[in-house]
């Protein structure tokens, strides 16, 4: 039986400038659609398609919840939240974080 877990996950752009806070259930796959410019409006506006931070969780309902946390922080405390997870603000796509397992 595979376990089921789902992400909330912060994109940025090439320069950094722009933050898109979103929730999945397959990290590998929506960073890919992000990538091709699947996701349209604000990421496909704003060019954002680099993972720069993420957390798992067990139930979609506390994914949402923290989604909606995020989303209500000030730009200072994305920043902080990215810089302790991520410091070099690295792509974090097909890194192995964030495959999903078997």
């Amino acid at each position: 039986m595979r376990i089921k877990l789902y992400y909330v996950y912060i994109l940025t752009n090439a320069h950094n400038t722009v933050l898109y806070t979103g929730v999945t259930n397959n990290l590998e796959r929506r960073c890919y659609e992000h990538k091709q410019k699947l996701v349209k409006e604000f990421s496909q506006k704003y060019n954002v398609d680099k993972l720069v931070y993420f957390e798992k969780f067990d139930f979609i309902d506390l994914a949402i919840f923290r989604e909606k946390q995020i989303k209500g922080y000030s730009r200072a405390k994305k920043i902080a939240l990215i810089n302790n997870f991520n410091k070099e603000w690295q792509e974090l796509y097909q890194n192995e974080r964030v495959k999903e397992p078997n």
